[in-house]
């Protein structure tokens, strides 16, 4: 017992010494290789991104997109490296990874016959993320839905909407997106007056409470163009709608609309201005009933 012991303590050393310390020196230098190339990847992307805008860079916006592709391009190399490491320690190790290799191969033919939709959603999302479509924390709409983009990998887009509700996005499904946080947002609202409104009074009172919002220190910096009249958008059943437009940051037109609706609220009160309301005018023809 003890010579087989003895036998089995030789075989180990004389393993470790063929074979052990090879692939330790491996698993050493792929942790090396891991937590240097994750910091190398972070810093050649922070280097290499360039601004695609035409609007001063905004450090936030920027960070989120360079956060996305640091995230994208680390797993991918990190997936790239634990695949290669492993057959690396198993050739050191005296095992023939060549019949492995075969195994696989063949496993990944059959595979890939059913995976399909996975490689659309790869290749998809790798150009996405190349051509800087869109990043996290911007607002887009697919396929009719629209949210926040919380997460991009290279199989699927998450967003949340502003219900809160979470969509996961395959991206083979994505066919055509809209993104309204892209350099800069748009308010795009319509503001009804009455027929009895002077239309160019109504448009300076929009336009002074414009000016007013942009020069407010808790909104100039939203703002990039001062809300404005634009032009009479419809003449409706119940009043004149006139078109407001103004540009802010990405993300924060919804908000500003808010704000924007609010002040001309108060601003057409102050006025006088009526805004109107569905109405009934009923005639009443000669003869009807109730007629002297």
């Amino acid at each position: 017992m003890e010579g087989t012991v003895t036998d089995i303590v030789a075989a180990a050393g004389d393993w470790f010494r063929e074979h052990g310390l090879a692939v330790l020196i491996i698993l050493v230098v792929v942790l090396v290789l891991h937590a240097a190339g994750r910091r190398l990847i972070g810093k050649a992307v922070r280097k290499a991104e360039k601004v695609d805008s035409l609007l001063p860079l905004d450090a936030e916006i920027e960070g989120k997109r360079q956060e996305t592709l640091v995230r994208i391009f680390e797993g991918l190399f990190t997936v790239v490296l634990w695949t290669v490491a492993p057959l690396m320690m198993l050739s050191q190790a005296g095992i023939a990874i060549g019949p492995l290799l075969a195994a696989a191969g063949a496993a990944g033919l059959a595979v890939g016959f059913g995976a399909q939709y996975l490689i659309h959603d790869l290749i998809s999302g790798i150009f996405i993320i190349l051509e800087n479509q869109y990043r996290v924390g911007d607002y887009i709409m697919v396929g009719g839905i629209g949210g926040e983009v919380e997460d991009i990998s290279l199989r699927k887009t998450t967003l949340r909407d502003l219900d809160g509700v979470v969509h996961h996005v395959p991206h083979s499904e994505i066919k055509i997106v809209s993104n309204r946080t892209r350099s800069f947002s748009r308010v795009n609202i319509d503001v009804s007056v009455s027929y009895a409104t002077d239309i160019d009074v109504a448009a300076a009172v929009i336009d002074r409470v414009g000016r007013e919002m942009a020069a407010d220190p808790d909104w100039q910096e939203e703002l990039i163009e001062p809300p404005a009249f634009a032009r009479v958008e419809e003449l409706g059943d119940s009043g004149v709608i006139l078109k407001v437009i103004g540009d802010t940051r990405p993300g924060v037109q919804l908000r500003v609309a808010g704000e924007l609706r609010k002040r001309i609220k108060q601003a057409f009160d102050a006025e006088g201005i009526e805004i109107p309301f569905p109405q009934i005018v009923v005639h009443r023809g000669k003869g009807a009933a109730g007629d002297d």
